[in-house]
């Protein structure tokens, strides 16, 4: 018996990478897998049915069902057609892995206009797409009385939440993503809807460019014989299992790290230290050149007043 018996799941970028774990951990698990790759290079030119149909080959080698699909999870019509995939193969949909991305690494003075709208529409974009006919869907059927138990796993990045050099378009989009999955959380738990997001590691094309031979070969080595390998992008995907299973249905709207063997808890935006412009007369409006001394003291904890910066002609 599997965490997922009986469920149906979709899984974005499957074909290789972190997509590639969570696809067959899912399928481990019990569910019936939508492979989703539209095969594209690491900066999204090109395509390749090859990888998902690989991995469709490699689950019904170990017992379990699955279909590719090719769709592009950036285009419109692409994500409703994927939705449809998953229901039209097997009758419905439990599960929506939003994984599917690209890089197009840039300094913001060297990104181009391309470079950042490129990677914000198949991150962003495309995990809204795909999350919006996945919610249609199962409005519809809330609304028929056919209550879904239904989770969506979205992929973020410490470049979104931490912050890298040379990746405003990957964090900005991955930043969102955080946001819109606790939005997603809110919106569509009257329909039986969770959402959650991890960000996960290893070595994969998008981590860390071309991979030396002896890692490939250790990855392998530890694939086949069932060993852990801390550089395993597949790492993660347990912790999308349990997500997407019965098993935490108490947890939604939260963001997590998983890398390794580690799974961590990202706490969100919060406020801290505040301070109020209080006059004799009553709370008055700031005057900016007040703001210096009080942020440093009273927020920042500083006995330094700040520089004083001269003006120049």
């Amino acid at each position: 018996m599997g965490l997922l018996d009986g469920k149906v799941a979709i899984v974005t970028g499957a074909g290789r990478g972190v997509g590639r774990g969570e696809a067959l951990e899912l399928a481990r698990q019990g569910a019936k897998v939508v492979v989703n790759d539209l095969g594209a290079a690491v900066d999204g030119s090109g395509a390749d049915k090859g990888p998902a149909h690989e991995i469709v080959e490699l689950i019904a080698e170990r017992g379990g069902e699955a279909v590719a699909n090719g769709d592009n999870v950036a285009d419109w019509s692409g994500a409703e057609n994927l939705i449809g995939a998953a229901v039209d193969a097997f009758g419905r949909l439990d599960i929506l892995v939003n994984n599917a991305g690209i890089l197009r690494d840039r300094m913001i003075v060297k990104m181009t206009e391309d470079d950042f709208d490129g990677v914000v529409a198949v991150h962003l974009k495309g995990t809204f797409a795909c999350t919006h006919h996945a919610a249609v869907h199962w409005r519809e059927q809330s609304k028929a009385g056919d209550q879904p138990r239904a989770s969506v796993v979205n992929t973020v990045s410490s470049a979104g939440l931490q912050g890298n050099v040379g990746q405003a378009n990957y964090g900005a989009a991955k930043a969102g993503i955080a946001a819109l999955t606790v939005i997603t959380s809110l919106e569509l738990q009257q329909y039986g809807v969770r959402a959650n997001a991890i960000a996960p590691g290893g070595a994969t094309r998008m981590s860390g460019g071309i991979i030396a031979d002896d890692v490939k070969a250790a990855l392998a080595a530890a694939e086949e014989a069932g060993d852990f390998h801390r550089l395993d992008p597949g790492n993660s995907a347990p912790m999308v299992a349990w997500l997407a299973s019965d098993e935490s249905l108490h947890v939604t709207g939260q963001v997590f790290k998983a890398v390794g063997n580690e799974i961590a808890h990202y706490e969100p935006w919060r406020l801290g230290a505040s301070i109020e412009n209080l006059t004799k007369e009553g709370p008055a409006r700031w005057d900016p050149a007040k703001i210096t001394n009080a942020v440093n003291t009273d927020i920042f904890g500083s006995r330094n007043g700040g520089l004083r910066m001269t003006r120049g002609r």
